[in-house]
């Protein structure tokens, strides 16, 4: 696996930016927080608990209980980039939330940033 710099990042330092980004266009922490609930298969207690011990992307993703199965329909654009298009595993699973907290700001329904 490469090393990418975001690989290494703490996944703390980055949860924030997602909270600000989503408070800033109305929406909740609590939102952002079931969204990454729905992705990676941690619960609430569980993702507290690695935001507190300042895990890496690269670990938060490797621990993370069980991705969700619709991610396959998680789709578009995030940094130019197209998701579905990454090859890294680790790359797209970080694309993926990135593109599920842009839909978030961007006022889309939970039904459907949840692919429901």
């Amino acid at each position: 696996m490469s090393g990418h710099r975001i690989f290494t990042t703490k996944f703390s330092s980055v949860y924030p930016l997602y909270v600000q980004k989503a408070e800033r266009k109305g929406r909740s922490k609590d939102e952002v927080d079931r969204i990454i609930c729905w992705l990676t298969g941690y619960d609430a207690a569980m993702l507290r608990q690695q935001i507190a011990q300042g895990k890496d992307f690269e670990t938060f993703f490797a621990q993370a209980p069980a991705m969700h199965p619709n991610t396959a329909l998680i789709k578009g654009v995030v940094c130019g980039v197209r998701v579905e298009e990454v090859e890294d595993p680790l790359m797209r699973n970080i694309r993926y939330l990135d593109k599920l907290i842009d839909e978030l700001a961007k006022g889309k329904a939970m039904e459907k940033i949840l692919r429901q």
